[in-house]
């Protein structure tokens, strides 16, 4: 099984240096998308030549990123395709459980959930962050018949055979939204797994509208609507079956 480990950057020289000395401990299948960094991201990048890059001239925004790497994966013939952020708060020790589960061959997502259980040495996210994605989640959940804990989480192991099935578009941070429905619609197998909830930066921001919370909310929400409404099949565009989350993947958390 081969598996491609892809991390979406835009100005992290903060964290970079670390998260991949980590991964690179674990795998040498290391893609990085610089979403048009406009710090020493790209220099730190050119002194590691064992990371493959995709550079964006221009920031196009972070579900452009990951549909890039979705792309590259397919093009090289990747089985699954484990996505991490870059700012210190995905553990790439976990890395070796998403893969884990994903040799199960029984799910085509494995999801990183940090509210399933608790973990030691979890921070707090901050309340704002946390009411949204509570929202959203239980909006999800409504409409989809999912059961997820945590859905904007961004670890996640994906089967490329089942990406290909999406018609993906939405690139900014809207994009899970448009995720789920897909992959609901497509009938995509999804479990969950717990990872440790890591805030070291509480004030990082999403930049113009999207750093109000109530604006990034009301986008959310018109973005998921919208996708509904673009799905094919019964009227909420979804079948009535689903396609069923597990609770807890049974790695022993």
């Amino acid at each position: 099984m081969r598996v491609l480990v892809a991390i979406p950057v835009f100005n992290e020289q903060r964290y970079i240096s670390r998260v991949l000395t980590q991964v690179l401990r674990l795998t040498d299948e290391v893609l990085v998308v610089d979403d048009g960094s406009t710090d020493e991201t790209p220099t730190i990048l050119r002194e590691n030549p064992r990371v493959r890059v995709i550079r964006h001239e221009e920031n196009l925004g972070y579900g452009r990123s990951l549909m890039d790497a979705f792309e590259y994966a397919g093009r090289e013939r990747y089985d699954w395709v484990i996505t991490m952020d870059c700012d210190d708060q995905h553990e790439p020790a976990r890395i070796p459980a998403f893969i884990e589960r994903a040799e199960r061959n029984d799910v085509d997502i494995v999801s990183g959930t940090r509210y399933l259980t608790t973990i030691p040495g979890n921070t707090g996210a901050p309340e704002e962050r946390r009411r949204i994605n509570k929202t959203i989640t239980r909006m999800i959940n409504d409409a989809l018949g999912l059961s997820l804990t945590d859905s904007f989480c961004g670890f996640k192991a994906h089967r490329i055979s089942a990406l290909e099935q999406l018609s993906l578009t939405e690139t900014g941070y809207a994009f899970p939204l448009q995720f789920w429905v897909q992959a609901v619609r497509r009938g995509l197998r999804v479990c969950e797994l717990p990872v440790r909830l890591i805030y070291n930066d509480p004030s990082r921001h999403f930049g113009g509208q999207l750093d109000d919370p109530a604006s990034r909310l009301r986008h959310y929400t018109d973005v998921f609507t919208s996708e509904l409404r673009r799905a094919d099949g019964s009227a909420c565009g979804i079948s009535d079956a689903g396609c069923g989350v597990a609770p807890d993947c049974g790695d022993g958390r």
